[in-house]
């Protein structure tokens, strides 16, 4: 049995930390899993930020009410979802994501926590497990599954190196250069032509 493993951010919507900047006018919060690698490090300086600058969660989650999926998107997730099981593995927080689940047909999400006191500001996160793409998608693979994967951003090479296919979509031109050996993608189109082939193979 097969089944698709999908990031959420860059694929199937914006990045949310990038809309939330641009709510807010800090460009500080535009930093992603693009740009930094180590998502510790990046969690750190994201909740010192909204400590200093006076944010939680209830700000964040204004600015991503108005988020709406990339064009094309729910319909690509439909026709996938017509032709085998899809997960979406997400470093996101289950905060954010409801809005967006509910715009995309409420498919499956695996996604982290974000530790909140009763005013909602954001102190700590907590992820469902480490590295969680890699975790999850070796999980489903000893559960009897060939995993199938794509993303945009440094934590997804792990899940699209250990799938039987994997695939960047909208990627940098940086991980590109990086990871040449990765079939890249960069429209709904194509991706699900590719997905469609390794469903067959």
């Amino acid at each position: 049995m097969k089944i698709v493993c999908l990031d959420l951010e860059g694929v199937l919507v914006p990045e949310m930390w990038i809309a939330f900047a641009e709510a807010v006018n800090i460009p500080e919060f535009r930093i992603t899993t693009r740009d930094e690698p180590d998502y510790d490090k990046l969690m750190k300086f994201r909740i010192a930020l909204l400590e200093e600058r006076g944010l939680g969660l209830p700000e964040i989650q204004k600015a991503i009410e108005t988020v709406d999926p990339m064009p094309g998107a729910k319909e690509f997730l439909d026709a996938l979802r017509e032709m085998t099981q899809v997960v979406i593995i997400s470093d996101t927080f289950s905060q954010f994501a409801k809005p967006l689940m509910k715009k995309l047909g409420w498919p499956t999400l695996f996604c982290n926590e974000l530790v909140t006191d009763e005013n909602g500001k954001v102190t700590d996160y907590r992820m469902r497990c480490t590295p969680s793409k890699l975790t999850t998608v070796k999980a489903l693979q000893s559960a009897g599954f060939e995993t199938i994967a794509s993303g945009d951003s440094f934590n997804d090479l792990g899940m699209i190196q250990a799938s039987k296919a994997g695939f960047l979509f909208r990627t940098t031109d940086q991980i590109k250069k990086d990871y040449p050996d990765i079939p890249a993608y960069e429209t709904y189109d194509e991706l699900l032509a590719a997905i469609s082939r390794a469903l067959k193979d």
